[in-house]
């Protein structure tokens, strides 16, 4: 197989690149390097190709997956339209490279188009997005349902992503890696008031296997990625605190982004397990445990 990963050098794109390639896949990197890091390839013998992918896309060659992992992912902004343009217009070229070329898109998606919707979240419902993020995610699963019929299309809707890697995402990178990095240093932990909030919390080895699954399902579709259950802030606390045999108090503060908060998110996973054959290896403690040694 030969594999184009755009957003390859980040976070998701980076596991995933990096994986296709220990599998036997030919794959070509393409990063602008705004929030990537050149670091997260270690050991990568690919082909790497610094581009913003809101222009034009004109690489050589064939390819039979495209997967779509760069994007700008700050979800703390109620209204942007560098994030809404650069979102989207990336992905319009992405969609005209794939169609060109024939190849099945991957496409990274997210909770986030389903806000404070109806809970468990399916694909099916109508969406609520709280952020431009959001927005844009939303605007883009829109356009790709309409070009289903075009080539093969798979939306993966990741819920909220922890594991190697992320540690370049800085204040972006998951709650997982920041308490449980707060908590090893024996810091206290901040959280918004009252550490009730409520997330689905899927590992990168799960996310990653997900796209590798979508990229044989050879038809259009859209799926969760989560886990399938939900923890509450304090909780996670307490299971990072289990787990690393701390005993540390929590610090309650206020939430400066109330308007534009998700407060509880859970996938439903039945399309997901069904369709796409997928279903998560790790739970949240031994993903966690298994994300030790590199926090």
């Amino acid at each position: 197989m030969r594999a184009l990963v755009t957003g390859g050098a980040g976070f998701i794109g980076s596991n995933l690149a990096l994986e296709l390639e220990k599998l036997g896949s030919e794959v070509t990197v393409v990063d602008n390097f705004s929030t990537g890091n050149i670091k997260n390839l270690g050991g990568f013998k690919g082909e790497i190709i610094k581009k913003d992918i809101s222009q034009p896309i004109n690489i050589q060659g064939d390819f039979d997956n495209i997967f779509h992992m760069g994007c700008i992912t700050s979800a703390t902004v109620e209204k942007d339209d560098k994030i809404l343009k650069e979102n989207i217009n990336g992905f319009l070229e992405v969609l005209k490279f794939s169609i060109r070329k024939n190849a099945n898109l991957i496409l990274g998606s997210s909770s986030a188009v389903y806000g404070n919707g109806y809970v468990p979240m399916r694909e099916n419902q109508k969406l609520k997005p709280l952020n431009a993020y959001g927005l844009s995610k939303t605007v883009i699963d829109h356009i790709a349902k309409k070009k289903f019929d075009k080539i093969n299309i798979v939306c993966l809707r990741y819920f909220n992503v922890y594991g190697n890697k992320e540690i370049y995402k800085g204040k972006l990178a998951s709650m997982v890696y920041q308490l449980t990095k707060t908590i090893k240093e024996d810091k206290k932990p901040r959280i918004f008031k009252y550490g009730e909030q409520k997330r689905d919390y899927i590992y990168i080895k799960d996310v990653v296997d997900a796209n590798i699954k979508a990229a044989s399902l050879n038809k259009s579709g859209i799926f969760n990625v989560g886990s399938g259950k939900q923890i509450t802030f304090n909780s996670l606390i307490k299971l990072i605190c289990k787990i690393l045999d701390k005993d540390i108090k929590i610090e309650y503060i206020d939430n400066p982004y109330e308007k534009i908060y998700q407060d509880n998110t859970l996938s439903y996973n039945l399309n997901t397990e069904r369709i796409l054959k997928f279903k998560p290896k790790y739970d949240l403690e031994s993903g966690i445990r298994d994300y030790l040694k590199d926090i």
